[in-house]
């Protein structure tokens, strides 16, 4: 994936400016839930800068366009909605496509022929920025990724570069690409982000709240027979006594008997707005495809847990330790104190039969996996920054005082 090629992207701005337009030469280098809400191209009006502030001049829209694809003979999205002969989506939006499971999903439903479109205000890069951190491997930004993949398969995805949040910005980008489905990786992922300070708290609810029922809201109005696939954590469900059922679970209480949702007992903010599994990524973009190809009936919600493997923290260790030995590594297993809110000792039984039921076909973690995954580690090795690998957050001392990182 060396090739880059050059494209053209265009700048709009809103309807009460003067459109610009112009090539860009250069560009810088787990459960889902889903349901169906069951009943024209315009520029977009925010852009999220490098420094996290919001302006109301302008957003990208960037376009990678393979030179010789034809234009598709597909008729307007009123054919699409009104046809009374059932298939699988082809227009599917990935919310939070520049993310690890959002880029994965994204690239793994262009090369089943879908039409894909990323959605991303690319704020997670700027996370790392704040708190000065990195990734293990390097990562190439989103614009020359997309050029990677048409260069390589010669296949289109398109990009919108925004906030869900802003109503606005998602009602002019569902209006622009017509979804059939939309996959929602877009929220703010991590537990210990979101325990850093009362800011970050806040953020992470308001993002994820928020962004999530902009979503709920703009397929109901622009797109009403859109199915959404929506990624959440079993960690909202914590630890309970009883099996953890796949979304929902019957009680009889007082002589009466009713089927609820299952119980949330969520220890982190993050966990409020939305684990404990292993889940290899190509699973994860076979059950999201499942999911798409499988849509829940108009007004139907369903859950399903999405993971192949459990295992305990300690089971873990152990597994790479014993990887790690097998390549001549020196590695150690020390326990700490849990920065988290929890149990050490606790039963832990999640169900997940309904996507094998559809058809998955699980990868489960293997010792070839943990060779893989270390000899990368060793490969990347001068980008570890080892002061960022001990718990720096404790679920017990988050404060009203913003906290940033100390060089």
């Amino acid at each position: 994936m060396a090739h880059l090629l050059s494209t053209s992207c265009s700048i709009k701005l809103s309807s009460s400016h003067r459109p610009l337009s112009q090539p860009f030469r250069q560009c810088p280098t787990k459960f889902l839930t889903f349901f169906t809400l069951g009943t024209s191209k315009s520029p977009f009006k925010r852009f999220v800068l490098q420094g996290g502030t919001q302006q109301a001049s302008c957003v990208v829209r960037a376009t990678v366009a393979p030179i010789s694809q034809e234009t598709p003979t597909q008729s307007s999205s009123d054919s699409r909605q009104n046809s009374s002969e059932p298939s699988k989506p082809k227009r599917v939006m990935v919310i939070g496509g520049d993310g690890y499971c959002g880029w994965a999903t994204a690239l793994h439903l262009s090369n089943k022929g879908y039409e894909v479109a990323i959605v991303d205000s690319l704020i997670r890069r700027l996370f790392d920025q704040q708190l000065g951190l990195d990734s293990l491997t390097p990562i190439a930004s989103i614009h020359n990724r997309l050029r990677c993949w048409r260069s390589v398969t010669g296949k289109t995805i398109e990009l919108y570069i925004g906030d869900i949040c802003d109503f606005e910005f998602l009602s002019e980008t569902f209006k622009s690409f017509e979804p059939d489905a939309v996959v929602h990786f877009g929220e703010q992922r991590s537990a210990p982000y979101s325990m850093i300070d009362r800011n970050r708290a806040v953020f992470t609810q308001h993002n994820n709240v928020i962004g999530t029922l902009n979503v709920l809201f703009a397929i109901k109005e622009f797109r009403d027979q859109c199915h959404l696939v929506k990624l959440g954590t079993m960690g909202e469900y914590g630890t309970p006594n009883i099996d953890i059922e796949e979304g929902y679970i019957t009680i009889t209480h007082n002589g009466r008997t009713d089927t609820l949702p299952f119980p949330k007992q969520a220890s982190s903010f993050y966990h409020l707005s939305k684990t404990r599994g292993y889940l290899d990524i190509r699973d994860t973009v076979q059950c999201v495809e499942l999911a798409i190809a499988n849509p829940a009936q108009p007004g139907e919600f369903r859950v399903f847990n999405q993971f192949t493997e459990q295992f305990s923290v300690n089971e873990l260790a152990s597994l790479v330790t014993k990887a790690g030995e097998k390549l001549g590594l020196d590695v150690k297993t020390i326990s700490v104190p849990n920065p988290r809110v929890e149990a050490e000792e606790h039963y832990y039984n999640a169900k997940h039969t309904k996507l094998i039921e559809l058809g998955l076909e699980p990868h489960l973690l293997s010792d070839s996996l943990l060779d893989s995954l270390l000899n990368f580690a060793i490969k990347f090795k001068d980008r570890v920054d080892t002061k960022q690998i001990m718990p720096s957050v404790s679920w017990k001392k988050i404060g009203v005082k913003p906290k940033t990182l100390a060089a």
